[in-house]
C-alpha cells in the first residue's frame, strides 16, 4: 500500500467515525433525558448499555484508524475515558499506565497493538500498554495459535496474508509503525505475549 493509500483509508475512517459519533452521542442524550424523566426499566438500561458500547467503539476506532499527524497530540484524559468506556462494555480491560499526554500516533500504534492481542485472547483479561524509554510494551494473556500463524507473521513482516476485516489490524499496524520509523518485536511468554514498539536503529 502506498503512503498515499495508506493516508487515503486513514481519512475515511476518520470521516465514518466523525460521521457516526455525533448521531449516538445524540442516541445517548435522549436515553439519559428519559432516565431522568423516570422511564426506567430493564429495556431503556438495554439500549443504554448498547449506546455506550457504540460510542466507546467509535471513539476507540477512531484513535486506532483514522488520520494521525506527525505532532498531533492526545490528553490522556481522552485515552483514558475511552479506554475505561470499552473496558465496560466487554471481556477485555485495558490498563493504560501512562501519566501524561501523548502524541496520536503513539496511542494509534498502542490501540493497534491492543487489538491484535484482544483477538488472541479467548478468555479475555486485561491487557497493560506501558511506556518504555522511546517506545512501548503491551502485554496481554493471548495465545500465538490465535487467531492463526499467518496474521502473527504478517504483524512481523514475515509473510503475506489477506486478513479478514476482523484481523485488519494486523495489516495496519506494520503500516503504521513503517511511517513512523518504528518497530516491533513480538515476544511471547508462558501465559501472555507482549509488542514492544521502539524507534528503528
Amino acid at each position: 500500500m502506498s503512503d498515499e493509500t495508506q493516508r487515503l483509508a486513514a481519512l475515511v475512517g476518520s470521516r465514518i467515525c466523525h460521521d457516526l459519533i455525533s448521531p449516538v452521542g445524540a442516541i445517548q442524550n435522549g436515553v439519559e433525558l428519559l432516565a431522568m424523566e423516570g422511564r426506567a426499566g430493564p429495556e431503556m438500561a438495554l439500549i443504554e448499555d448498547s449506546v455506550k458500547n457504540a460510542s466507546a467503539r467509535i471513539r476507540y476506532m477512531r484513535v486506532a484508524f483514522g488520520l494521525a499527524g506527525v505532532a498531533q497530540p492526545i490528553s490522556r484524559a481522552e485515552v483514558m475515558g475511552t479506554l475505561a468506556d470499552m473496558s465496560r462494555a466487554g471481556r477485555v480491560r485495558y490498563d493504560w499506565t501512562l501519566d501524561k499526554d501523548c502524541l496520536r500516533a503513539d496511542a494509534q500504534q498502542v490501540f493497534l497493538a491492543m487489538m491484535c492481542l484482544e483477538s488472541a485472547m479467548p478468555r479475555g483479561g486485561t491487557i497493560v500498554a506501558r511506556g518504555i524509554d522511546d517506545g512501548w510494551a503491551i502485554t496481554g494473556p493471548a495465545e500465538m495459535d490465535r487467531p492463526n500463524a499467518e496474521m502473527w507473521g504478517l504483524l512481523q513482516g514475515q509473510a503475506e496474508a489477506d486478513p479478514l476485516p476482523a484481523h485488519v489490524q494486523y495489516a495496519m499496524l506494520p503500516l503504521v509503525l513503517k511511517t513512523h520509523q518504528r518497530h516491533l518485536t513480538v515476544t511471547p511468554g508462558d501465559t501472555s505475549v507482549t509488542l514492544r514498539i521502539t524507534p528503528n536503529g
